[in-house]
């Protein structure tokens, strides 16, 4: 078939090289965002599936607007008989999903109906799942509740961050595309639709979504922590700067409030709503990223210090905060 694939981040590539690779369909072009300001010098630069895309010879189309009347018109002059799209990050309009005669194919990292939405992988590590997986379905208006051609499963480990979890399935998610796309051309698989029950959602996570709650339980902290990593990254408050954590490791400990610190020659724990946690890598402004032992050495933690919770921010006229 004839396809015009549609992404943007890392976790795109392993879809768009296998698409590329395979011998039954041809890209034919590469739909991805807008060049973004990244580094020190905010210069902007292609979305890893352009600089692919690139690398292979493939037109990138990067639309300000893909729901404007020009776009439309220029994706249907590539004639695609199926769009595939894994993490485009962007809404797609009606007069657009109509292009393809065979419809857009979305890779999505849940198994729907649960945890439909930006960041599925996150929120499962978040929620204590013991399995997940990646879907593809049929893309329609609604956020992410086409028909299913397929889905693949995948357990989540005691210690798996959302960067690993989502590496993986980024991998199976990739096989799984390639044959849903294969039946569609062939025939042979038809869409299911999703079942009512079961539905669940998972917005885009925020940096304030990653600060560490040390009321909470210690396994709820270890989740969170453990969700956010590598990206938007843990963090809380410690003599009023910023502080990012690395993975933490639950801790059997008495006597420590939350957030108070104890520090050790086996490391550095912080008390929890229950229990407490050892501190894995930790990274104070301005400096990279190291062991927590050795932040404590530097910062030398007073007995009973306790990590801050962030400063709300001030209401703006005519905001009601619960």
């Amino acid at each position: 078939m004839r396809l015009v694939f549609a992404g943007t981040p890392d976790v795109a590539l392993p879809s768009l090289t296998a698409l590329l690779d395979s011998p039954r369909h041809q890209v034919v072009a590469v739909l991805t965002r807008p060049d973004a300001p990244t580094g020190r010098g905010r210069r902007p630069r292609p979305s890893p599936v352009a600089e692919l895309a690139i690398s292979r010879g493939i037109p990138v189309l990067r639309p300000p607007k893909p729901s404007a009347p020009e776009f439309v018109e220029s994706l249907s002059a590539y004639r695609p008989d199926c769009c595939p799209v894994v993490a485009f990050g962007a809404l797609l309009p009606p007069p657009l999903l109509a292009v393809p005669a065979k419809g857009w194919v979305n890779l999505h990292f849940s198994l729907l109906p649960a945890w439909r939405g930006a960041a599925p992988v996150q929120a499962s590590i978040r929620h204590g799942d013991d399995v997940t997986g990646a879907s593809v379905f049929e893309l329609e208006k609604g956020m992410d509740t086409g028909p299913v051609y397929g889905v693949v499963t995948e357990s989540i480990g005691p210690r798996d961050t959302s960067g690993e979890l989502l590496g993986r399935l980024a991998r199976s998610g990739a096989e799984l595309l390639v044959t849903a796309l294969d039946g569609i051309e062939d025939g042979t698989l038809r869409a299911v639709a999703q079942p009512a029950d079961g539905v669940s959602y998972a917005p885009k996570v925020t940096t304030a979504d990653a600060e560490v709650d040390w009321r909470a339980p210690s396994a709820a902290v270890d989740r969170l922590v453990r969700s956010v990593t590598p990206a938007p990254g843990a963090w809380t408050m410690f003599r009023s700067e910023r502080l990012g954590l690395g993975p933490v490791r639950p801790a059997e400990a008495d006597g420590l409030a939350p957030g108070e610190l104890r520090v050790s020659k086996h490391g550095v724990l912080a008390g929890t709503g229950a229990g407490a946690v050892w501190l894995g890598p930790v990274r104070a402004p301005g400096k990279r990223e190291m062991p927590a032992e050795d932040w404590a050495r530097g910062a030398r933690p007073a007995a009973g210090e306790r990590f801050e919770s962030a400063e709300p921010a001030e209401l703006t006229p005519g905001e009601v905060r619960a």
